[in-house]
C-alpha cells in the first residue's frame, strides 16, 4: 500500500511543456506527478504565448527565471545548470509531440508525453531507437491503466481465471462533440485540423486508451489483421467523429488463436459521458470494466451469480493492491490513477523500487510507438474501402 513516504532519495527535478494557465490536462499532470513527492517542478515553458506562460509559472511558484518562453531555450538553459532538469512531461497539441519529445531525448532528458507520440511509424521508431541509445524513459500518458483494476484483469489473465481469451469488445464512444464545438471551443478546434492532431481524431484521441488497456491487460496480445471504417458525421470536420474497428489476435499463452476485438470510438454518442469500457471474454469466464466505475470490475463465470470485485479488497492479487492509496471501500479516481503513473514513471527513471510490484509496467515509449501504428493501420484499411490490412 502506498503510504506517502518517498519513493526516491530525492524527487526528480521535472519542468512542463505546455499545460498552461486553464488546461484540464496541464493541472492532472502536475496534480500525478507532484502525489508521491518522486517529482519537483522545477522550470516550464508553460504556453505557446511567453508572457502568459511566464506569468502562469510564477503562479505555480516556479523561480522566475526558470520559467522559460519556449522549449528550446529552457533546454539549452537547463542544460547548464548545476541542478537542471532531469524530466519533462509534454502537454501540447498532438503535433508538436514528435519535435519537443526528440528535444529532449537529445537533451539528455526522461520524458513524459501525451498521446499520440508522434504522427508516423517511421517517427515514432525514431524515438524508440533514440530512447535506447540515451537510456532515457519514455512514458506516455495511458493515464486509465493507472486504476487498480487493470492490474486485477492483468494478473486474471496471466493466472489463467479467465482461460483462452476470445473475444475482447471496447469502447470510448462519448458524446461531447456529437456537435461543432470547434466553432466556440477553442480547444476543440485542433482536433480536427489533421495539420496539428494527426491523421486521426476518434481513434487517436479515444480509440487509443482501450487498446492500451488491453494491451496492459494481455501483455502477450499480437495482432494480426484489422478492418476499419471511419467517417465524420458533424458536417465540415475534416477528421473523423466516429470509427468501427475489427481486429484478429494472433494465438499465444494467454490468446485463442483467431480471437476477434471489436473497438468503437467516438465522439458523437448521444449523451454518454464516456462509454469508455472493456470487456474480455475467456473459455472459462469474462471480466467487464467501465472506466465511470472504476473501482469496480463484473467477474463472470458461466452457470454462477455475478461477482463484482471490488478495489482495495483482500481477495485481490498482491500485485493489484501494491498501489492501494486508501483502504477498501473509499472511491479512488483519475487522480489517483495517473498518480499511479507517475509513480511508475519515476521508479522506471530511477531504477529503483520495481521489485515491490512483483510486476512492474508502464505504458513506454514502445506502447506509444504501438499505438501511432493503429491508427496507420486503421486509417489504412478506411480509406481503401474498409479492406482488412496486415498489421505486420
Amino acid at each position: 500500500m502506498i503510504n506517502g513516504s518517498k519513493v526516491l532519495d530525492h524527487p526528480i527535478r521535472w519542468a512542463m511543456v505546455g499545460g498552461g494557465k486553464g488546461s484540464q490536462i496541464g493541472y492532472i499532470h502536475r496534480s500525478a506527478a507532484l502525489r508521491d513527492h518522486s517529482f519537483q517542478l522545477a522550470a516550464g515553458a508553460f504556453d505557446i504565448v511567453p508572457e502568459r506562460g511566464i506569468a502562469f509559472g510564477r503562479e505555480l511558484g516556479v523561480a522566475p527565471d526558470r520559467c522559460y518562453p519556449d522549449y528550446q531555450t529552457m533546454f539549452a538553459a537547463e542544460a547548464g545548470r548545476p541542478d537542471g532538469i532531469e524530466a519533462v512531461s509534454i502537454a501540447t497539441p498532438n503535433g508538436t509531440h514528435y519535435a519537443i519529445c526528440k528535444a529532449a531525448l537529445e537533451a539528455g532528458l526522461h520524458v513524459v508525453c501525451e498521446k499520440p507520440l508522434c504522427f508516423t511509424s517511421a517517427q515514432a521508431e525514431e524515438l524508440v531507437s533514440l530512447a535506447k541509445a540515451k537510456n532515457k524513459v519514455v512514458g506516455v500518458t495511458y493515464g486509465y491503466s493507472g486504476h487498480q483494476m487493470i492490474q486485477q484483469a492483468r494478473q486474471m489473465i496471466r493466472h489463467g481465471d479467465l482461460g483462452e481469451i476470445r473475444v475482447i469488445n471496447m469502447s470510448f464512444a462519448f458524446g461531447g462533440y456529437n456537435v461543432k464545438v470547434e466553432d466556440t471551443v477553442p480547444a476543440a478546434r485542433w482536433r480536427f485540423d489533421p495539420e496539428k492532431a494527426g491523421p486521426s481524431f476518434a481513434l487517436g484521441d479515444v480509440g487509443t486508451h482501450p487498446l492500451f488497456i488491453i494491451e496492459a491487460m494481455i501483455p502477450d496480445l499480437e495482432i494480426d489483421s484489422l478492418m476499419c471504417t471511419k467517417r465524420a458525421f458533424v458536417e465540415g470536420r475534416q477528421l473523423e467523429d466516429n470509427a468501427f474497428v475489427i481486429m484478429n489476435l494472433k494465438g499465444s499463452t494467454s490468446v485463442q488463436a483467431g480471437a476477434q476485438v471489436y473497438c468503437w470510438a467516438s465522439s458523437i454518442n448521444c449523451g454518454a459521458r464516456h462509454d469508455h469500457k472493456i470487456r474480455i471474454v475467456g473459455s472459462r469466464a469474462s471480466l467487464e470494466w467501465d472506466d465511470e466505475r472504476p473501482n469496480q470490475m463484473t467477474y463472470e463465470i458461466e452457470g454462477e451469480p455475478v461477482r463484482v470485485l471490488e478495489r482495495g479488497a483482500g481477495y485481490l492479487y498482491p500485485e493489484a493492491r501494491v498501489e492501494d492509496r486508501i483502504g477498501g471501500g473509499h472511491a479512488e479516481g483519475l487522480f489517483e490513477a495517473w498518480a499511479n503513473l507517475y509513480r511508475r514513471f519515476a521508479i522506471a527513471m530511477s531504477g529503483a523500487g520495481q521489485e515491490e510490484y512483483g510486476d512492474f509496467w508502464y505504458p513506454s515509449v514502445e506502447s506509444g510507438a504501438q499505438g501511432v501504428k493503429w491508427i496507420e493501420k486503421c486509417v489504412e484499411s478506411a480509406d481503401h474501402g474498409a479492406c482488412w490490412v496486415s498489421f505486420n
